[in-house]
């Protein structure tokens, strides 16, 4: 079953062919990072407007590369929330035209679930057997995650720790009550006057911190927002503390484990006095420490077979180092996907398509953008 993805929720403006819901026979994506770079974040009108410009650009490139015509198309995905409304509607537009003059099943799907889902992509090629030997092993191949797993779904609007039973089967068990991990990269970046996108512009930062301290311990601490009892996340004291280490800095009152807050700090102030890496570095090490903590002591109640990560966050090394090493104490494996895939991109639509076709589902055309969508969680009884 070969389905096209189509991704426009926010910065990006995505399109991909992938087959039977693991094997990407092309993969599109058009960035506009450094569009918004300049203000320092994703301006939703800007947003939109540019997705206007790429969508049609996209898709001939994917169709064009997948070496793939209309006639061998079994369906259109496409991402209708959650995500900046303008830019929704640019790709949701877009599948609807595509499916009605084609005479294709649309499949609108779940932003969030599809991140999730990008845990089943594969790096084989199209020369792999596929579809043929589909009905002999069913929606289960060796090598896809295992059921019940754990998803940590982190990006810049969201951080949820989700359980997964099966195919479409969610249950909340804790997420973010202010900023969610992303976001809370993106805010320091800005503070520290890395850049954006903050993740990476983060990391690049704390992976100097180590030649500054000879290799030795990081002398700047902060704050970890531990909310016992749950397994709900906290970054917004987080940001604060970096901004008050910050100025108490430029103030001359820098200690290793708190300063006063003040007024919004600049990096062009900071050079002399702070050593940008070691609060970046400061920074993650909470931020990793949180996220770890917590998914592993889930992964243990629950006893799910595996843990995935999912969303733009997820591409984090440190995090990935460090949860996989608490994980695998506990003989739990961790799974991750391609850096490239843990950012927006369509094949993850796609994928996720790909299981909700095979249970008999479809979209009308009735469908529309839902800006604030959630997973679709069961209740716990």
């Amino acid at each position: 079953m070969r389905i096209l993805g189509i991704e426009s929720s926010c910065d990006e403006t995505g399109a991909a062919i992938v087959e039977d819901g693991r094997i990407i026979l092309s993969n599109v994506v058009a960035s506009q990072a450094s569009v918004h770079e300049r203000y320092g974040g994703v301006v939703p009108e800007v947003a939109s407007r540019q997705q206007l410009v790429a969508i049609l650009p996209v898709l001939e490139t994917a169709l064009n590369a997948g070496h793939i015509g209309w006639d061998d198309l079994d369906g259109i995905a496409v991402t209708y929330g959650p995500g900046l409304a303008g830019s929704l509607l640019v790709g949701l537009t877009a599948a609807k035209a595509l499916a009605l003059a084609r005479g294709l099943p649309l499949l609108g799907i779940n932003h969030l679930e599809a991140h999730i889902y990008a845990n089943w992509l594969r790096a084989e090629t199209s020369e792999t057997p596929m579809s043929t030997d589909l009905e002999d092993r069913g929606d289960e191949w060796p090598g896809d995650p295992r059921f019940p797993l754990l998803a940590l779904v982190i990006s810049g609007a969201h951080t949820e720790l989700v359980h997964v039973t099966h195919h479409g089967h969610y249950e909340l068990l804790g997420q973010t009550r202010d900023d969610a991990a992303g976001e809370a990269f993106d805010k320091v970046s800005r503070l520290l006057g890395l850049g954006y996108p903050g993740g990476p512009a983060i990391e690049r930062a704390a992976a100097q911190a180590g030649g500054q301290s000879g290799g030795g311990r990081n002398p700047y601490r902060l704050p970890r927002a531990w909310i016992p009892g749950t397994y709900d996340f906290s970054f917004s004291g987080l940001k604060t503390a970096v901004l008050q280490f910050i100025e108490g800095a430029q103030k001359g009152g820098e200690t290793e484990e708190s300063a006063p807050a003040s007024r919004y700090a600049r990096s062009a102030a900071l050079q002399g006095d702070l050593s940008i890496p070691r609060v970046a570095a400061a920074f993650q090490e909470a931020v990793v420490d949180v996220l770890s903590a917590k998914t592993v002591r889930a992964a243990e109640a629950l006893q799910v077979r595996e843990v995935v990560l999912a969303g733009g966050v997820a591409a984090n090394l440190a995090l990935r180092e460090r949860l996989g090493a608490a994980l695998s104490a506990q003989n739990i494996p961790l799974r991750y996907p391609p850096v490239a895939f843990c950012t927006d991109n369509a094949a993850m639509i796609a994928a996720a398509a790909y299981f909700h076709r095979r249970l008999g589902e479809v979209s009308g055309h009735d469908l529309d953008v839902q800006p604030s969508l959630q997973l679709p969680f069961a209740v716990r009884p």
